[in-house]
């Protein structure tokens, strides 16, 4: 039985009885709790044998499933004996394009054509329909994710007898160069302002967090931008930190994609949102700390409280860089002062190979060594087609 048909079919758990009453304008809005609580039941009952909770819990785990911790803490421990039987036990419920669409429920679309051309990237179709099928469903479920975590922060507060701290809900996105992640981003955000609980949305990209291009001359890495090595890690934990300790106001540095380069002085200034979202391409990496160094073992991924990836076949990808390469060619790069403007004036072929070239060198071996290791730590999982278009959602189990 696929995936909405058990949600359905689960008694008292129906996606439409149990969830959809959220966004009718006629009925009494769920409380944060309630909305949560009603989450759980719909994501567990996609588990008819043995339910989300019995099948993965650890049987020493005191963390409430509702936690953010909860994949982490409990999750893990109950997999490391299963792993060999992957066939009987996966960490992820898979929808359809058309399933995934069906948990929309009575959501409004708030957005108009209008707005979405100028949410659009390079080379990008997106339809509305494509919004409303793929985006508002995910904007739907953070949103309850979001008022369930606000309520957590509530309770904690009222525990200590302290002043309600404005803590931000963070939301990682991923994935390779030309995957879409800036477009995606930028649309979550119009969504998510949308709805009345978080209006004020920010969006930082970790492109402002790579070294000047000075300092990766020195150190030889031009031709490894965008590699973990690339990326001022030390800043962007830092930056995140202050992020998540409710510091009022707090500076991220910008990037040029005209220049390729930090722009000297500029800041972006975030101010308390309710909801950030950070975008970039190892955004999920983990790792060591390497022997005899002072790294504090902290990742950029241990403030995320979502992870979505973006996936596609790499050569899918390839072929939209190389599209978006043409139509920079055609745009971007014909401005005297673009870093690329020496690429202008090539035929088309020899900037197809150009293209193809940055790809085998650079892009390629990046999505395979650092980016694409590390979709199985996402949350969300939004495979792609050819036309960009989503055919697949994995949701990970609570």
């Amino acid at each position: 039985m696929r995936t909405l048909e058990r949600l359905a079919a689960a008694p008292g758990h129906g996606c439409s009885s149990v969830l959809s009453h959220a966004t009718q304008s006629n009925a009494r809005l769920p409380q944060p709790a309630e909305q949560a609580a009603a989450l759980f039941a719909v994501l567990n009952s996609a588990c008819p044998s043995h339910g989300i909770e019995s099948q993965v819990r650890g049987p020493d785990c005191k963390i409430h499933p509702l936690d953010p911790r909860y994949h982490e803490i409990c999750f893990m421990p109950a997999l490391s004996t299963e792993l060999t039987k992957a066939e009987q036990i996966s960490i992820y419920l898979r929808f359809s394009r058309a399933e995934w669409a069906a948990l929309r429920a009575a959501t409004p679309l708030p957005l108009t054509e209008t707005e979405l051309s100028a949410l659009r990237g390079i080379n990008e179709e997106l339809s509305l329909e494509e919004v409303a099928n793929i985006y508002l469903p995910l904007s739907r479920l953070l949103n309850l994710y979001v008022s369930a975590i606000q309520s957590l922060h509530k309770a904690t507060d009222t525990f200590l007898g302290a002043l309600p701290a404005k803590v931000p809900y963070i939301i990682g996105i991923a994935g390779s160069v030309a995957v879409g992640k800036s477009t995606t981003a930028r649309i979550l955000q119009a969504l998510l302002s949308r709805w009345p609980h978080h209006p004020k949305v920010d969006l930082v990209t970790t492109d402002g967090f790579l070294y000047p291009t000075a300092v990766l001359d020195k150190r030889g890495l031009m031709n490894r931008k965008g590699f973990p090595e690339s990326y001022d890690q030390r800043r962007l934990v830092h930056f995140l930190t202050e992020i998540k300790s409710g510091k009022r106001e707090v500076d991220a540095p910008v990037y040029s994609h005209l220049i390729y380069d930090i722009v000297p002085g500029a800041v972006q200034k975030i101010c308390q949102p309710d909801v950030m979202i950070i975008e970039g391409l190892n955004v999920l990496q983990s790792g060591r700390p390497r022997t005899g160094s002072r790294g504090s073992g902290t990742f950029v991924s241990d403030f995320f409280d979502f992870s979505i990836y973006l996936d596609a076949d790499e050569k899918t990808i390839e072929d939209w860089y190389v599209a978006r390469f043409h139509k920079l060619r055609e745009t971007v790069f014909r401005n005297p002062a673009s870093y690329f403007n020496r690429y202008m004036d090539l035929t088309h072929e020899a900037a197809t190979e150009k293209a193809r070239s940055i790809w085998r060198e650079i892009n390629g071996p990046n999505l395979r060594e650092n980016i694409q290791p590390t979709r199985e730590r996402a949350q969300l999982i939004l495979r792609k087609r050819a036309d960009h278009a989503v055919e697949e959602v994995r949701l990970r189990k609570l």
